[in-house]
């Protein structure tokens, strides 16, 4: 390749870069500027939450507060709890997203489109739907553990004035670990790409254990991804219709190179015939 050549394909490649991440930031801010918009009306959102309790209890889910009060009798393991909600979400779905972007594009895409589609979504129950989360709702009883610790998302003075403290339902915290993980699930192929499956499951306990979000919280979020996942995936949800429908295509291509070669056959034989009948003596 000529050097206008590789100047060029960088340059197309610098762009295309910066386009998806103009993209991705976009759509965070307006994620973040619907929250800011949404209402901030403390007694439906307190009403919703109440109704979220009276569901788990009606489900037999374990109280978020046990579960808190278990790490709070562990002073290390609620402090890391704290470092993990506030470090680890975006940073470690932007890094995913970039490693995708560079290494696996096609599920890049996908992981993207589904982002996008989650995030929309749970915008318009952050709207419709406000929910008081745990550490908020004073009749659970529950200790805000981030602000205590002094490393809340909350006290921050950009990304605090930035958020909207009544929008529990559904928790993305949780429905992003969950889209990381099924993306690199299906995008690597090592046996230890399981392990990823772990990133959720720990979530949904750091979300729960800091009074951040409820266990339906959690729940919300998945399901939300799950379908999200489904729906933006290219072509077919189901693994075994792609292998069928190459199999399929490949029976038919050989039935067509079969029905080729005897339609040869069949047409060399009539032209052999033939020259043995003109060269047999007329008597």
């Amino acid at each position: 390749m000529s050097t206008a050549g590789r100047i060029s394909a960088r340059r197309t490649l610098n762009l295309d870069v910066a386009r998806e991440f103009a993209q991705v930031l976009l759509a965070f801010l307006a994620y973040n500027v619907g929250r800011m918009l949404a209402t901030h009306d403390l007694g439906r959102a307190n009403a919703n939450a109440h109704g979220v309790v009276d569901v788990e209890r009606w489900l037999h889910l374990p109280a978020e507060a046990a579960l808190q009060d278990w790490a709070l009798g562990h002073e290390w393991l609620i402090e890391l709890a704290n470092r993990y909600y506030v470090s680890v979400h975006f940073p470690l779905t932007v890094g995913v997203l970039v490693w995708l972007y560079r290494y696996r594009r096609p599920t890049y895409r996908w992981a993207k489109r589904a982002i996008f589609t989650a995030t929309a979504v749970a915008l318009v129950f952050t709207v419709l739907l406000p929910v008081t989360p745990p550490r908020l709702l004073g009749s659970l009883g529950m200790v805000d553990t981030g602000h205590a610790g002094g490393i809340s998302i909350y006290q921050a003075p950009v990304l605090g004035s930035m958020s909207n403290e009544y929008a529990a339902m559904p928790s993305l915290h949780v429905g992003w670990a969950l889209l990381v993980a099924v993306v690199l699930v299906s995008a690597c192929r090592t046996r230890w790409r399981w392990l990823w499956l772990l990133h959720p499951v720990t979530t949904v306990l750091v979300v729960v254990s800091t009074a951040n979000h409820y266990w339906i919280d959690g729940i919300a979020g998945s399901a939300l991804v799950l379908a999200a996942l489904c729906l933006t995936r290219p072509g077919t949800t189901l693994r075994a219709w792609p292998r069928a429908t190459g199999v399929a295509q490949a029976s038919a291509s050989s039935a067509a190179e079969t029905r080729r070669w005897a339609s040869q056959i069949s047409s060399g034989s009539r032209s052999k015939a033939l020259r043995c009948a003109s060269r047999k003596p007329i008597s």
